[in-house]
């Protein structure tokens, strides 16, 4: 690969250990030649990467209302939020402006009142319907499209949660799939070109020991070369 890949990694939120995994997808993405921002100031993070020097955003965090719970409310000040105006639209020009987008896991749970994310990400979390059973051994299998992110990878498991019921785009196709407690497969990876972008959705991930998988580092590492339309 020539040059490296500048990577801003949008992160933070609860019942994941985000502060743990985030430099662990840092160091991941690292061996390849993806050096890394990761900050937990969503809106700041944007205003970077307006600013440019950026080739990939990956957004690897759990940030949205917090409404309905009261569980959430001890948390809700530090961690409940809604993206901006401004932000939103930092993002989808970033990305639909050619550059890269990964979402993991949690992604699909993040800035729930913001309908243009399911159509940027290709996918989005729906809460009363969306679920995941306890975390629990979870069996990625690549399904049969032809796609260099899972080219020649085997299945593999790894302690996960295994998102389910949630929203697709309608252009998704999945390029490997979960069954949550051997129910109805749902999509777990996909990668899709918006705008000008490019976008590549992990719905696993819940911490460091699901990112350095052997396998699932190649998925990493393959997704953000790709997303940056960089040689695998």
């Amino acid at each position: 690969m020539s040059g490296s890949v500048r990577n801003l990694i949008l992160t933070g939120g609860i019942g994941h250990p985000f502060a743990d995994a985030a430099p662990a997808l840092e160091g991941i993405l690292a061996g390849v030649g993806v050096v890394s921002t990761v900050t937990d100031d969503i809106e700041g993070g944007l205003v970077a990467l307006e600013q440019g020097g950026f080739d990939l955003l990956t957004v690897y965090a759990l940030r949205w209302r917090m409404l309905g719970s009261e569980k959430y409310a001890p948390h809700r000040e530090r961690w409940a939020f809604s993206l901006s105006p401004d932000g939103r639209r930092r993002l989808r020009t970033f990305v639909t402006g050619g550059g890269g987008l990964l979402g993991l896991h949690t992604a699909l749970i993040c800035f729930d009142d913001w309908p243009d994310w399911k159509e940027l990400l290709g996918g989005a979390w729906v809460w009363g319907r969306s679920a995941h059973p306890p975390r629990g051994p979870v069996t990625l299998v690549p399904t049969d499209v032809s796609h260099p992110l899972t080219t020649g990878l085997p299945p593999f498991t790894v302690t996960d949660e295994a998102y389910g019921d949630f929203d697709l785009a309608g252009d998704v196709r999945p390029l490997a799939l979960v069954a949550p407690d051997g129910g109805r497969a749902w999509p777990a990876l996909w990668a899709r070109d918006a705008g000008l972008g490019r976008v590549v959705a992990d719905t696993l991930g819940h911490d460091r020991a699901s990112l350095e998988h052997l396998v699932h580092r190649q998925i990493l590492t393959r997704a953000a070369l790709w997303a940056c339309r960089r040689p695998l």
